[in-house]
């Protein structure tokens, strides 16, 4: 009787592990369902949630906008030394030479203090440049956090050394960069430039 009971949940056990078996390699066998179109789609929608026009801030800039918070993770020593004007300081690096990731818990409660004092407001950051993986990794930290924040199209590096690179050619004899810019420990007032010619276009597809 013993032999029989083994018997019997020993098939049964090759016949559960043969549909589970069975299941998961048919879903990996599945084709991926997204086509080429649905994935263009994606990746704009994603671009457009995270990625912030520097021309747009600038502009905002200008006219005394309000409705963000503008956030340097580079180190607290190049911050001092120069920051574009208004933006505060939550260094994911110790210096300029180590990064500072591994200290977690320092930077989300810096980003959780600047969501709590500023409800409803964008949350943008900016490290060194355009190819810097600093603001996207402290994105991805906040992101596993609960907290979400958009990047500023440019880095530090073109904000002040590449100004014609992303403003209006009409606009380069007419603004000036180190209007943007300013040094020390506080974070600053941007200028109004009510005068400042750019972009014309308003509303949803504007810079």
């Amino acid at each position: 009787m013993k032999h029989i009971t083994l018997i019997i949940f020993a098939l049964l056990a090759g016949v559960i592990g043969g549909v589970v078996a069975s299941a998961f390699f048919s879903v990996l066998e599945q084709p991926d369902e997204l086509t080429t179109e649905d994935r263009i789609a994606e990746f704009y929608a994603t671009e457009t949630a995270v990625l912030v026009s520097p021309h747009h801030l600038r502009k905002g800039m200008d006219k005394g906008a309000q409705d963000f918070v503008l956030v340097d993770v580079r180190s607290n020593e190049e911050y001092v030394e120069n920051h574009i004007i208004g933006a505060v300081s939550i260094p994911a690096y110790e210096n300029r030479y180590h990064s500072a990731y591994d200290q977690v818990e320092r930077i989300v409660s810096g980003f959780e203090k600047i969501q709590a004092e500023n409800p409803g407001k964008d949350i943008i950051v900016y490290c060194y440049s355009i190819p810097c993986m600093s603001g996207r990794k402290v994105g991805k930290m906040l992101a596993d956090h609960g907290i979400y924040v958009k990047e500023l199209g440019v880095g530090w590096n073109e904000w002040r050394h590449f100004w014609t690179l992303w403003n209006h050619e009409h606009e380069w004899d007419v603004t000036n960069p180190d209007d943007y810019i300013i040094n020390g420990t506080e974070p600053g007032f941007p200028l109004l430039q009510l005068n400042n010619t750019g972009c014309k276009v308003e509303g949803e597809f504007g810079c």
